[in-house]
Order: structure tokens, then C-alpha cells, then sequence
């Protein structure tokens, strides 16, 4: 399994999902043209893995905002998550289904020795170009405010020092994403 890097095409992927209670069908193809936070997760019902779950439904506005759509991903079933997001009060984004670990080794995440997703995060553009990607360990949250900053910062298309926040000054980075 080749690691993927900033740079590269995204993993295209189809897979049901769960939003609002309601069933379907989620791919990544569907979201070209969009900016989109890929996020996943070890488990459904965890201690840690609700707080950036929740914390990305209260944010999601935020990243519409950005253009920028939101998914999680874990190996658990859609039942799971329908009940899992129901206990959480709903949330504003699909969580996705990877019960045949397919979508988790696509994107070099599965932990092979206990069989879930690693706590991580893309940030992919419109085109489909992963532009930011971080790993972490499973003991350790994201933070979301975060990874909104990143998704304003790559916006922009410039030069974004350390702790850049919109308004502050950039440079000419000569990119286009």
C-alpha cells in the first residue's frame, strides 16, 4: 500500500453513510468542485471520538462557509452510526461506513492490528488534490478550529505563516489550487 502524500489524487470511494437518520450512498466524486474535510476515526461510542465529531457538527456552517463539505469515516456499520448520531442529538454532516476497511487502507489508515481506522484528517480540494494531512494518535483529539484554520489558510491560495488567522498578512506563494 503506496502512502499517500500532499499532492496526490484522492482515493475515489463509494460507500453508505448515515446523515439526519437517513441512508445513502456517499462518494468522493460527488463532492468535486468542493472543498472537503475527510476525517477519520478509530469507533462509534469512544470516549474521545464524540468530541470531534460533535465539534465538526457545531463548525459545519463554518466550513460551508469555505465552500468545504465534511465527512467522517469509521469501520463501524451505518446502524451504528444511526444510533450512535442520534445519542450525540444529530449532527450536520454524513458519517460513513468502512465495515470492509476498504476506504481506511485506501487512504493508508487502517491500523492493521486492531482492525479501525486511525484518527486522521485530509483536507482534499476541488479538484480532488489532497492538500493537508495529519495523523495522530488514537489517544490524542483533533483540533477542529484547526483544521477550519488550515481549510481558510490553503483558501487563499498564499503564503500562510504559523497561527495565520484571516485578515493577517500573507505572500505571494504563486500556486493555484
Amino acid at each position: 500500500m503506496k502512502q499517500l502524500q500532499v499532492g496526490d489524487r484522492a482515493p475515489d470511494f463509494t460507500a453508505p453513510g448515515v446523515q439526519r437518520g437517513q441512508v445513502a450512498e456517499y462518494a468522493l466524486s460527488a463532492y468535486k468542485g468542493k472543498w472537503l474535510v475527510l476525517f477519520f476515526y478509530p469507533a462509534d461510542f469512544t470516549f474521545i471520538c464524540p468530541t470531534e465529531v460533535v465539534g465538526f457538527s457545531k463548525t459545519a456552517q463554518d466550513f460551508g462557509a469555505e465552500d468545504c463539505a465534511i465527512l467522517g469515516v469509521s469501520v463501524d456499520s451505518v446502524d451504528s452510526h444511526r444510533a450512535w448520531a442520534d445519542e450525540l442529538g444529530g449532527l450536520e454532516y454524513p458519517l460513513v461506513s468502512d465495515t470492509g476497511k476498504k476506504i481506511s487502507s485506501a487512504y493508508g489508515v487502517l491500523d492493521e492490528k486492531d482492525q479501525v481506522a486511525l484518527r486522521a484528517t485530509f483536507i482534499i480540494n476541488a479538484a480532488g488534490v489532497i492538500c493537508y494531512q495529519v495523523v495522530s494518535h488514537a489517544n490524542v483529539g483533533r483540533s477542529v478550529e484547526e483544521t477550519l484554520r488550515v481549510v481558510k489558510a490553503l483558501r487563499t491560495e498564499r503564503l500562510c505563516p504559523s497561527d495565520w488567522k484571516p485578515g493577517d498578512p500573507t505572500g505571494d506563494l504563486g500556486l493555484k489550487y
